[in-house]
């Protein structure tokens, strides 16, 4: 049997910040090996990435995870080395504590338990990543697309991000919002500011542009999702002088949406933003938009009843179902099947001195114990 927090101590200790493996997926793929996985390295470019199956049955449940983790920062301002995987007063201390090697552990200690226990009655498997914390192009995205190519049938997938807000098991995540990047850049005419006619200011109009774009309520909300937000990240225009009216103005922005969107719409609607501000200037805007991942909702039903019924049988209470948070790479999954999150507290995931306790380690991998139970006594009598 595995022991999911000596496994999250040996994976810390391989410092996989991205797009760096370390020898972090060989760990992953001996471990699963070993309990009777048929394992594939899957790599993409620089990254390094696991596809292993047990069994070759329906209902296929697969956990997903990231072995790459966020650069330790101020490694002097750490109480312990930030690799050093130390146990301190209970509490395990490294980069990936939290996000996310101690999930990865305790959903094979679970996996090893349910295969001992003949609880499998279809098949598990892992999609494991190492380019979840870069720019995701290599890692997860790639092996889905691989996998649709090859007939690959995944039924159900569970992500071990760290899901629970404020104490363990109070929230799981069934959706996600959109995000959208832009890159504006508006150029002018530079010149003399004394004779403004024989320039073309790309201030302005990239102040104008970016009021549009800011004005405009996007939507009140969608079932199960907070508002749309739209939020300027950066402003530049590369001029020291003062006498000067520059020649290029530049910013960037993201949206975070819900399901009233598309990222195709909402890139449309900020073209034709620029194309009305840029009527009658003396120069050009354009914007680049980049989509990084459409809204998705996994619908309550079966699915959800069985995790949130896995939770409650070691919390004591079904968690929130929550759409909240950033991006994951659940919203490349979502392609493949229904998805959902679930993982330890999330606090410290990226902080200096990030850090789990080892009873909420082990109380995750009995959750994921309980979650394979149910799952198949659920879907293989369907």
């Amino acid at each position: 049997m595995i022991d999911a927090v000596t496994l999250t101590r040996e994976l810390i200790r391989r410092p996989s910040v991205t797009p760096a493996d370390a020898g972090a997926m060989d760990v992953v793929e001996q471990t699963l090996a070993g309990l009777g996985f048929t394992c594939r390295r899957m790599k993409f470019g620089d990254i390094e990435n696991l596809y292993a199956r047990y069994g070759s049955a329906r209902p296929n449940l697969c956990f997903a995870g990231h072995t790459d983790v966020v650069p330790v920062g101020d490694a002097a301002a750490w109480s312990q080395g930030a690799f050093d995987a130390e146990v301190v007063d209970g509490v395990l201390v490294g980069r990936g504590a939290v996000d996310m090697k101690s999930a990865i552990a305790a959903f094979a200690a679970a996996a090893g338990r349910a295969i001992e226990s003949g609880a499998v009655k279809g098949s598990l498997s892992f999609l494991i990543t190492g380019d979840e914390e870069g720019v995701a192009t290599h890692g997860t995205k790639k092996v889905v697309e691989a996998l649709q190519a090859e007939g690959e049938v995944i039924d159900h997938c569970i992500v071990g991000e760290p899901t629970s807000a404020e104490s363990f098991g109070d929230m799981v995540k069934v959706g996600r919002r959109g995000s959208i990047n832009a890159e504006i850049v508006v150029e002018g005419v530079q010149g003399h500011v004394a004779y403004p006619h024989r320039a073309a200011n790309p201030v302005p109009v990239l102040v104008r542009l970016l009021a549009r774009l800011q004005d405009r309520m996007l939507d009140e909300g969608y079932p199960e999702f907070q508002p749309s937000n739209l939020e300027v990240t950066m402003i530049d225009v590369p001029n020291t002088a003062t006498n000067v009216i520059p020649g290029v103005a530049r910013a960037r922005l993201n949206i975070r949406f819900n399901p009233s969107h598309t990222g195709a719409s909402l890139a449309s609607w900020m073209e034709e933003e620029a194309r009305a501000v840029a009527e009658g200037f003396k120069g050009s805007v354009t914007v680049k938009p980049a989509i990084s991942g459409e809204a998705f909702l996994t619908e309550p039903g079966p699915f959800t009843e069985v995790v949130s019924g896995a939770v409650a049988d070691v919390s004591g209470q079904p968690p929130e179902l929550s759409t909240s948070g950033g991006t994951s790479d659940a919203r490349f999954i979502r392609a493949l099947c229904p998805v959902v999150e679930l993982g330890l507290v999330g606090k410290t995931m990226h902080q200096v001195d990030e850090r789990a306790p080892v009873d909420e380690i082990l109380k995750l991998q009995t959750v994921y114990e309980r979650l394979i139970a149910r799952y198949f006594e659920t879907f293989s009598a369907a």
